[in-house]
């Protein structure tokens, strides 16, 4: 493989989504310069076609004020309906499978107030001890809100001893261990520190054979790998929209629940009036009659502000092709491995499975020279436009995103990091 610049800037030239960058406003330094931007896995770029979207709901909010939520030409009564059909097509569901709504640990909380009932000897609920924060906090205060003890009902699995990654093979056997104590399992579609891609359908496969309800949170995934909820038998899942899918800082995030607890009004849930049915919410009456699907699991109506932009970029997946966007996806991120081993070896280690099957559009690489010496290095990326992002100790994640990202944008990383390493 040629690994030089001008064979970048031919790849680029010759990419069938070439087109898609100009779709996107990218961040410009106080020169006016546009910037390296691969940080798409921590907020997205804004799609240009957000700002009419966001305008058209000011617009009329100017000229109807309430009436809009009927009469205007998106009736924002309706308007997180836009949304499902694109949704359901990311994440392998049916449209009403999915909805848009709140943030995600809100989600995870409505989800797990549902889908977590621990009783008699089934009590524990199964995660990654390195699950970002926020989930590992929703899940320790949800054992805590049944009364039990995390020390024995918050079950942790790592990596091996030396490794990075988790396996397979021994989650499974976690899961099946376990497996008479589990009430549920919540993994990540993909860990948000190394990258790894975990496989939705067999792991939620041995987690319902165990007896267990089996969640997800694709914070990473959606809209960055392939996905098959509906056909894997995913109990629930939850996601955030500012990452991949360009939403905006704090968008409305997106639930899933299985189209076999459509109807299971038995299920315990915090209930609220955007969730009732319809065809009677404005009857204002003091009976829940929940929407079948996952609707019946919304609380208040949603920021349309919010999501407006998540609407937007949803338009633009589907027009491109989840599939069309993975090859690419595939093809650059082993572009920019192959520029790593070939410029960085010994200097950078890749914590991302090499398998691209078993990661998505980001690399986190390790670097090999200390802490503070791997922050200079950081810092000095940002100094030559080049916007990947830090993890501590001493990882930075960067992510190619096939939407706005080309081959000389992750040339362009190699080289400016072989420069702040002294290996250029």
């Amino acid at each position: 493989m040629r690994l030089d610049r001008p064979h970048a800037r031919d790849l680029d030239a010759a990419d069938p989504l070439r087109r898609w960058r100009d779709r996107f406003v990218l961040p410009q330094d106080d020169q006016g310069r546009e910037l390296v931007y691969l940080c798409g896995h921590s907020l997205g770029a804004q799609p240009t076609r957000a700002a009419d979207f966001v305008e058209e709901v000011m617009r009329e909010w100017r000229s109807l004020a309430v009436d809009g939520h009927f009469a205007a030409h998106h009736p924002w009564t309706t308007y997180h309906d836009r949304a499902a059909p694109a949704l359901a097509n990311l994440v392998g569901g049916e449209p009403d499978e999915v909805t848009a709504m709140n943030t995600l640990t809100v989600n995870l909380h409505l989800m797990l107030v549902s889908f977590y009932r621990p009783a008699g000897g089934r009590t524990a609920l199964l995660m990654e001890r390195q699950a970002f924060p926020s989930d590992r906090y929703a899940a320790e205060s949800q054992v805590r809100f049944h009364g039990l003890d995390p020390a024995r009902d918050l079950i942790e699995i790592a990596p091996r001893e030396g490794e990075d990654c988790l396996r397979t093979e021994d989650v499974i056997a976690a899961i099946e261990r376990h497996g008479p104590r589990l009430a549920t399992v919540l993994l990540p579609g993909v860990q948000y520190l190394t990258g790894q891609a975990l496989d939705v359908a067999a792991l939620t496969a041995v987690g319902r054979r165990a007896g267990a309800t089996v969640g997800w949170d694709l914070a990473h995934a959606v809209g960055n790998v392939p996905l098959g909820l509906h056909d894997a038998g995913a109990d629930f899942a939850v996601w955030c929209h500012y990452k991949y899918l360009n939403g905006g800082p704090g968008a409305v995030a997106g639930a899933f629940v299985h189209a076999r607890h459509a109807r299971r009004d038995e299920l315990p849930r915090f209930a609220g009036w955007w969730g009732h049915d319809r065809a009677s919410r404005f009857r204002m009456g003091p009976e829940f009659h929940a929407i079948p699907g996952a609707e019946g699991w919304q609380l208040g109506n949603p920021p349309i502000l919010g999501l407006a932009p998540v609407v937007a970029s949803l338009e633009y997946f589907e027009a491109a092709g989840l599939g069309a966007l993975r090859a690419k996806s595939v093809a650059l991120t082993g572009y920019l491995e192959a520029l790593i081993d070939a410029r960085l070896a010994g200097r950078v280690t890749i914590l991302t499975p090499r398998e691209s099957g078993a990661r998505g559009a980001a690399l986190s690489l390790r670097l090999e020279c200390g802490r503070n010496r791997a922050r200079a290095a950081f810092e000095g990326l940002r100094r030559r436009g080049i916007v990947p992002d830090w993890r501590e100790p001493g990882v930075i994640r960067a992510a190619p995103v096939p939407f706005y990202n080309g081959y000389e944008d992750t040339w362009r990383l190699v080289d400016a990091l072989g420069e702040e390493l002294g290996t250029g």
